[in-house]
């Protein structure tokens, strides 16, 4: 296996995560269960990465049709090392694994999360690619009818970043609203400095005989924080909420809000991270539930020293913030808590994964868990599903959000690890 310099730069230098490389085209793998029946296990690889056509690295978390099928991005993999899209459906009592689709490099490169929009197709951001600063893009089947399972999705690159004051390194993937627009931040970019190279957007693409781009909001690194690694979750009133890793009058990060205001847009700072039991560099996003409270995570630092679970609550105008729980681990400020957003499911229970942590392998920092926070006496009771080894096929380094099918079960990636040692797909059934 042929492995990637250039890639491997890129994010490490942009998220302290590592990357790797792979090779070509469409291909088409029947997996049949091996261990024990699905009833009888709560944790099951349904698909470990080669890193040659199929790609390597998924660092970003899956998305989920209403027929239980899987889609997501291995951040390298094809034929340029710039990585592909992936779809996995279950076949029999196997899952069946093919490539969608493959970048090349002026369509995007190092793809991040994909997810359905109102019509029902993919949308997504790619890190790198386009004219070098990340792009956004759409991928659906083909108009012509295909002859064969093996058929690749056609890709529409919607906004190619130029890397100035439009923005640059959309780690996040899309977010949409009522009329189909899609918001998304951008890591670099912007109309302020950081080091010359701008300290991040927040951006909206418009429909308008093709796709217009507009600058929401341009980070200063002041108060206002910088470098949001997560994207935007949108409330029924068109506000945005989301996190900034940096900056922040304390320089721990931020929750910030953006606000429709006279036809632009406010930033309100809804919290600045202080480093202590809240943690620090919030890499993760936030959700809503149905009371208008926000959840999230930081990744380092906490009580525990691997970041927090938290809470911020509306009240009077204001909010109120809480940690939920704080996370073991972290070292010498490696990432070590939830990297992406945390999952609700419908009793109010939160999900989530840690990037290190649960044991001693993978360097002594350990390889990752997935967890459960469950309200319990006016707090919040912790356990963990499961602890990734990085040495038993399992995988490792988990940097995903979690899905959910309809039989409540979960799904995610991990970004290393697996059979192969370049990442993984599984299944918990909580």
């Amino acid at each position: 296996m042929k492995y990637s310099a250039q890639h491997r730069s890129w994010t490490r230098n942009l998220s302290s995560w590592a990357a790797l490389a792979a090779l070509p085209i469409a291909i088409m793998f029947v997996l049949m269960a091996t261990a024990q029946s699905a009833q009888a296990q709560t944790f099951k690889v349904l698909y470990s990465f080669t890193g040659a056509a199929d790609g390597a690295e998924p660092v970003a978390g899956l998305a989920i049709d209403r027929a239980g099928n899987l889609y997501g991005t291995a951040s390298i993999g094809g034929s340029g090392f710039d990585g592909t899209v992936f779809k996995l459906h279950q076949a029999g009592s196997g899952w069946m694994f093919n490539v969608l689709y493959t970048f090349e490099g002026g369509d995007g490169s190092l793809p991040m999360a994909v997810s359905f929009g109102p019509d029902g197709t993919l949308y997504g951001t790619t890190l790198n690619g386009g004219t070098g600063e990340g792009v956004v893009f759409n991928l659906k089947p083909q108009a012509s009818p295909c002859k064969t399972a093996l058929c690749p999705w056609a890709e529409t690159v919607l906004y190619r970043f130029k890397g100035g004051t439009d923005g640059e390194f959309p780690f996040s993937g899309a977010a949409f609203d009522q009329a189909g627009n899609i918001y998304g931040t951008t890591y670099q970019g912007g109309g302020n400095n950081c080091q010359h190279n701008g300290c991040g957007t927040v951006y909206k693409l418009t429909r308008s005989d093709g796709w217009a781009e507009s600058v929401l909001y341009s980070f200063t690194g002041g108060s206002d924080g910088s470098k949001p690694i997560a994207g935007v979750t949108l409330d029924q009133t068109g506000n945005l909420y989301g996190t900034a890793s940096f900056a922040g009058s304390l320089h721990y990060g931020v929750v910030f809000q953006l606000a429709p205001s006279g036809g632009g847009w406010t930033e309100n700072v809804l919290y600045a991270f202080e480093g202590g039991s809240d943690g620090a560099a919030p890499y993760a996003g936030l959700i809503l539930d149905g009371l208008g409270n926000l959840y999230g995570a930081s990744s380092i630092d906490g009580s525990g020293g691997g970041g927090a679970a938290l809470q911020l609550t509306p009240s009077n105008g204001s909010w109120t913030f809480s940690v939920l729980y704080d996370f073991v681990g972290g070292q010498n400020y490696q990432p070590s808590g939830p990297a992406a957003n945390l999952t609700m499911d419908k009793a109010g229970n939160l999900y989530g994964a840690t990037y290190r942590g649960g044991s001693t392998n993978c360097g002594g920092y350990g390889c990752g868990t997935v967890f459960k926070l469950t309200p319990s006496s006016g707090g919040w009771s912790y356990s963990v599903l499961h602890v990734f080894t990085g040495t038993a096929g399992d995988g490792a380094n988990p940097q995903c959000a979690l899905v959910f099918d309809q039989n409540g079960k979960l799904y995610g990636t991990t970004a290393s690890g697996g059979a192969n040692g370049v990442g993984t797909v599984f299944e918990i059934t909580p």
